[in-house]
């Protein structure tokens, strides 16, 4: 039976999250430090957002160093009390004075935030993880993950005199890669298919209440609540609700496109997606098919996968168990399983696996931390 890293949470403004199993692979050494006066100061930016939150538990989890840890979010949640380690926050307005002294600053506010706020920030001299959309694709800002490509943001440390920014990726980009880039590594990918089936979290805390509400709602005979989506989430699913382009593809999906491309550096990768929604509270799922340029068989495959880091195998072909978006919810680590060749493809050129992780963890708050201890 896999086991996955293992956590201690705590409750803060909206987190309640149960305890993991033990860990049976680590992913990075740990910084054991905390609190410290030489450490750097940090501040998070839409801390009583979902992510926000999940900053705070991976914060206190990891043991991440600090000196001081500012909590921003906007004029309507200022004044709000949250507890970070046992001590008690005031959250503060977001204002461009709020970056004065201020080394590391951890941002999920949305993309129009991270615009306006990211590059005051930057300008002041802090280095800004950002988990927005709004920088990934522009050149010279590193796309990071960083079991995948730390060296893309080699260089950048606290204390070099200067700010920069860095992005964090897409949160199905993350989960798809932590699996897929091992076996790139070993065989090279050159055509990637990737089928998503995506959790409420990946669009906000409010949307995960509104699927808990509906779903209240139907059971009772009631007509559901459609606020944050158009139609019916509750035992539903559907295209994700990302804009759709002029070629048919919707934001999301062109996203992992490439953000794919720009992490791998390898322009000529040919990647298609389709993303969807479906009525799960925080993991996302994740169907990849994977062409290679070399050979690679699925037992090879099975043996990388289970020493990559950050990457637990669930195959259990007798029992029938594979990831579930329920198995990994609150986990550290990124779930594969249905490990098997392709069979519409000559010899060994070709897998099909599945992928699970959570969203909010690895796919948005574990994944900027990490990139925060590497500025260390």
């Amino acid at each position: 039976m896999a086991t996955f890293s293992s956590h201690q949470t705590q409750t803060h403004f909206i987190s309640k999250l149960p305890a993991n199993k033990p860990r049976t692979k680590p992913m990075f050494t740990r910084v054991r430090m905390s609190y410290q006066e030489s450490a750097p100061s940090v501040a998070v930016v839409g801390v009583t957002g979902a992510v926000g939150q999940e900053f705070l538990s991976v914060l206190s989890d990891r043991d991440f160093p600090y000196r001081s840890i500012k909590m921003l979010a906007s004029k309507r949640s200022a004044g709000k009390q949250l507890s970070f380690q046992d001590k008690a926050y005031t959250v503060e307005e977001l204002t461009e004075d709020s970056f004065d002294g201020v080394d590391i600053a951890l941002f999920s506010a949305g993309g129009s935030i991270s615009k306006k706020f990211g590059p005051i920030a930057v300008e002041k001299g802090s280095i800004v993880v950002d988990n927005s959309s709004a920088f990934r694709m522009v050149e010279n800002v590193p796309l990071v993950i960083p079991e995948v490509n730390p060296e893309a943001m080699s260089g950048i440390k606290v204390g070099m005199g200067k700010g920069a920014l860095i992005a964090n990726p897409n949160c199905s980009t993350i989960i798809c890669l932590m699996a897929a880039t091992p076996l790139h590594r070993r065989a090279k990918v050159t055509r990637m298919v990737v089928s998503t089936y995506q959790a409420a979290s990946g669009a906000g805390a409010a949307a995960m209440e509104e699927l808990e509400l509906q779903t209240r709602e139907v059971l009772e005979g009631k007509p559901p609540t459609c606020k944050i989506f158009s139609q019916q989430y509750a035992f539903n699913l559907f295209s994700h609700n990302a804009p759709v382009l002029e070629n048919g593809y919707n934001e999301e999906e062109m996203k992992m496109v490439k953000e794919t491309r720009k992490i791998w550096t390898d322009k000529d990768v040919r990647v298609t997606a389709t993303c969807i929604r479906v009525p799960v509270m925080r993991a996302h799922a994740e169907s990849v098919n994977l062409q290679f340029e070399k050979p690679l068989d699925e037992d090879t495959a099975r043996d990388i996968l289970k020493n990559a880091p950050g990457v637990v195998v669930i195959d259990d072909r007798a029992s029938n168990h594979f990831p579930t978006p329920l198995e990994v919810s609150n986990k550290d680590d990124v779930a594969v399983g249905r490990i098997r060749r392709d069979v519409s493809q000559d010899g060994n050129h070709g897998l099909d696996i599945f992928v699970c992780g959570d969203q909010v963890r690895k796919g948005a708050a574990l994944n900027a931390v990490q990139i925060a201890e590497m500025l260390l």
